[in-house]
């Protein structure tokens, strides 16, 4: 099939579908002219630009927006309304209308949107006139020390997938990595180094702090490792690895990477032979990392530069559970009649 040499592909990142610059609106050219200046000049992820032409679209599509004159409070209040009133994920989150949180990502989309406008100087809506919705304060999923300590030595063995294993979750718990960070993470690590430089959201570069028990687990596992793969943590059996590569021989390089999934499957099952009854994940352990640090005295800017978190305000929902002054003083003065 020939293709129009006057069409161009569109900005559905990922979609594969083609852009008729003729029939395009100018709300859509200046979505398009958005992502893009998203991508190239901000540096934001595939998936970011993904979910902000979703929620974008959503928009056009339900209010009818073809310029930006026609985005008005009136077509954003009943685009809310829309929102408030449509299903939630109930598999993950058992809410009957879509949560707050998810409204909010179209919220904060439209308003980047319109900042960009601004800078251009195209007439529309001023970005201050979107209020996102009050959600509640974050709850943060924890396991004691004592879960965590057994969750650390549930691995036990000299196989290399036990070995990977375990070195996989001192990892997590030395360096605070998101599980994004730790599948990334390239061989040429030096089981001996005291620090790694990572690379996380927005593409800025951090460093972070492998303990003494992390670089023996890594040591263990590298030094196991015949296969010649590039990555840190790899697949090491078949049922780890995509099904378009199944009937391959390992040898560690067409199995690559361990994804997310895979990561938080090893979590599961080793938090499961701990005996923790409560879902444990790798994020979960990276709330033990900061809450561990600030437990510990350490102040909360270190452990925001730690985390790679860019707004402080995400950090300091770990003090909530870590003020040590405020338990001492309740213990001190409560009910002492």
């Amino acid at each position: 099939m020939s293709h129009n040499p006057e069409r161009k592909p569109s900005a559905s990142y990922g979609a594969g579908v083609w852009y008729n610059v003729e029939m395009a609106s100018e709300i859509d050219r200046l979505k398009r002219e958005f992502l893009e200046y998203l991508e190239i000049e901000k540096g934001s992820a595939r998936k970011t630009l993904e979910n902000y032409e979703h929620y974008l679209n959503r928009f056009f599509e339900r209010a009818k927006i073809k310029t930006p004159a026609d985005i008005t409070d009136s077509a954003v209040r009943e685009f809310r309304l829309w929102l408030n009133r449509q299903p939630g994920n109930k598999k993950k989150d058992l809410k009957e209308t879509m949560s707050k949180k998810t409204q909010n990502y179209h919220l904060i989309a439209l308003r980047i949107f319109l900042k960009y406008l601004g800078k251009r100087d195209i007439e529309s809506m001023s970005a201050d006139r979107i209020e996102l919705a009050k959600i509640p304060e974050r709850s943060i999923d924890l396991i004691t020390e004592e879960e965590l300590v057994r969750l650390l030595e549930a691995p036990k063995g000299n196989d290399i997938k036990t070995l990977r294993d375990k070195a996989i979750l001192e990892f997590l718990f030395s360096t605070g990595l998101r599980v994004s960070e730790l599948c990334s993470l390239p061989r040429d690590i030096n089981p001996a180094s005291l620090e790694l430089s990572v690379r996380g959201k927005g593409g800025k570069v951090r460093v972070v702090f492998i303990s003494e028990r992390a670089r023996t687990a890594l040591k263990k596992y590298l030094d196991a490792r015949k296969d010649m793969g590039e990555g840190l943590f790899v697949r090491l059996e078949t049922r780890e690895v995509a099904p378009q590569v199944k009937h391959k021989k390992y040898t560690g390089k067409e199995y690559g990477n361990l994804d997310r999934q895979s990561v938080e499957r090893i979590v599961r099952h080793y938090a499961i032979k701990a005996g923790i009854a409560k879902k444990v994940t790798p994020h979960v352990i990276r709330h033990c990392f900061a809450t561990d640090l600030l437990s510990n005295g350490a102040d909360i800017r270190s452990v925001q530069a730690m985390l790679g978190h860019s707004n402080i305000a995400t950090t300091q929902i770990y003090t909530h559970v870590t003020d040590k002054a405020l338990r001492e003083i309740h213990k001190r003065f409560h009910n002492k009649k």
